[in-house]
């Protein structure tokens, strides 16, 4: 990742807890979804819907107070579509040490108010001369 200001940062609690005392998977995987989509949102500039997510891996455990830093990278952008790798990074409640968590990739359709896909750009797609209509008036 090359830009290394976190898109959140959230410190885990007691509720985020799975029954075996570590931080639950899944509200790390919702962690990287939140902080993708904020990303998404903010380069679409409007609402982007997440469509597609993969390449989970949770290579270390998180504890309970920690705090958890989410990066976000935008890996290919399409027509439509915005694709962000993130990643969780942990650090130490009473301290400075850091580990990777988590990591993962989502899709997400930028859309309009009615919810239907829309490009990435707007701006560049209202700068493109509407197409030449025939006119019912010749004259």
């Amino acid at each position: 990742m090359t830009e290394r200001s976190p898109q959140i940062r959230v410190t885990a609690m007691p509720t985020d807890m799975n029954p075996y005392g570590g931080v639950f998977g899944g509200w790390l995987m919702s962690q990287m979804a939140l902080g993708a989509g904020s990303l998404a949102s903010r380069e679409g500039q409007g609402r982007a819907n997440v469509v597609a997510a993969s390449d989970f891996g949770f290579p270390a455990a998180m504890a309970l107070g920690d705090e958890l830093n989410i990066y976000c990278e935008i890996v290919r952008e399409g027509n439509t579509s915005i694709t962000i790798a993130a990643e969780g990074i942990a650090r130490a409640r009473h301290g400075e040490e850091t580990k990777l968590v988590c990591k993962g990739t989502f899709v997400f359709v930028l859309a309009d108010d009615d919810g239907n896909p829309r490009p990435v750009r707007m701006q560049a797609a209202a700068a493109q001369p509407a197409p030449a209509h025939m006119s019912d008036n010749n004259g």
